[in-house]
């Protein structure tokens, strides 16, 4: 790795590596389902040769998870144990399937309307369609770990939490914001390392047992729990700050929505003039812009986004000392993570 290059270029170039040898696989993979749902499939994926009439979307044009991060994160850690990125491909491919199959049903459950700056899935095709298309891309991801114990293991533990984390963030918009209901930080950080840690550690604990280090599996799934809340608690920041023509969401959306993001609960939880003065808002709701852009600055006033940060940090410290201490060769894995936690836009 050249130190002269800047962090950004030098995970470009690592992300462009990994998708060379990832979107083939895929798009084998793909092809094994009937055309119409193989169709579904590609669109789902972002792939940019897909019509019917869809804004197109290119390579790195499509947000983080069109920056593959998941598979890059199964290769790296091959490579970060010593083995090779395409000993990984099989895993890698599983991830991103998976990823792909929890969007698509995000959106129908959400009813988002956009995903990655163009129709979401089921929009562009109708909910039963997108059902199926998703229940596909679970499927085939199933079938490239089939045989692989130790990496199977770890995939269908991974599905298991991601259900669970999903299932609490819906019934978290249904709670009060204060109150003997109220979600606490604790329940949020049990439902963030369900919802977008499993995933990350099923991608690094997968990559290191294909890898050839199974026996260091389990300490890389506790390192991509850790990175998975840091990388949540960044999106739930860019949820409410971010700019809407890098995240491809409104302004203030999370806020609108009742969403129960950490800057929130960590800004009611500090108490204070401003916590209270934001409790009282929350309780009639931020629908409206005007409204949620009080929200935001009562949050910021009250240390939420502060906080917020600060507890990112320390997953992401957590995370990286995993790596330091068992990895000899993980210089390109650790800078991809750190990149993609401290995401300022």
């Amino acid at each position: 790795m050249d130190p002269g290059r800047p962090a950004a270029r030098r995970d470009d170039d690592v992300i462009a590596r990994c998708r060379s040898l990832l979107e083939p696989a895929l798009r084998e993979a793909v092809a094994e389902l009937q055309p119409w749902g193989a169709r579904m499939a590609s669109f789902a994926l972002g792939w940019p040769d897909v019509g019917d009439g869809a804004d197109p979307v290119t390579p790195g044009n499509s947000g983080n998870g069109g920056k593959i991060l998941r598979p890059a994160i199964a290769m790296l850690s091959a490579e970060a144990v010593g083995g090779t990125a395409e000993q990984a491909l099989p895993g890698a491919v599983a991830v991103e399937l998976v990823h792909a199959f929890s969007l698509v049903h995000d959106d129908i459950i959400d009813r988002d309307e956009r995903r990655r700056h163009r129709d979401a899935l089921w929009k562009a095709y109708g909910v039963g369609p997108a059902v199926l298309a998703g229940d596909s891309l679970l499927a085939l991801a199933v079938s490239r770990l089939s045989g692989r114990g130790e990496a199977m293991h770890h995939l269908s533990a991974a599905l298991t939490e991601l259900v669970r984390g999903q299932t609490a963030d819906m019934t978290f918009e249904t709670r009060p914001w204060t109150g003997p209901e109220e979600v606490t930080v604790a329940e949020y950080t049990r439902m963030a390392s369900g919802k977008t840690g499993s995933l990350l550690a099923a991608a690094a604990a997968v990559g290191t047992a294909l890898g050839g280090a199974p026996a260091l599996s389990d300490r890389m799934w506790e390192m991509g729990l850790d990175l998975g809340i840091a990388f949540q608690i960044a999106d739930d920041v860019l949820g409410i700050w971010g700019d809407p023509r890098v995240t491809g969401k409104p302004v203030h959306s999370d806020l609108r929505r009742d969403k129960k993001t950490l800057p929130v609960l960590a800004a009611l939880a500090a108490g204070g003039p401003a916590a209270e003065e934001l409790a009282t808002v929350l309780a009639k709701g931020a629908g409206d812009e005007e409204t949620a852009r009080r929200a935001a600055r009562l949050v910021e006033e009250a240390g939420g986004r502060a906080l917020a940060e600060e507890v990112a940090a320390g997953h992401l410290s957590a995370a990286l000392a995993v790596m330091d201490e068992h990895l000899p060769r993980a210089a390109a894995l650790r800078a991809l993570c750190v990149s993609v936690t401290n995401r300022s836009h």
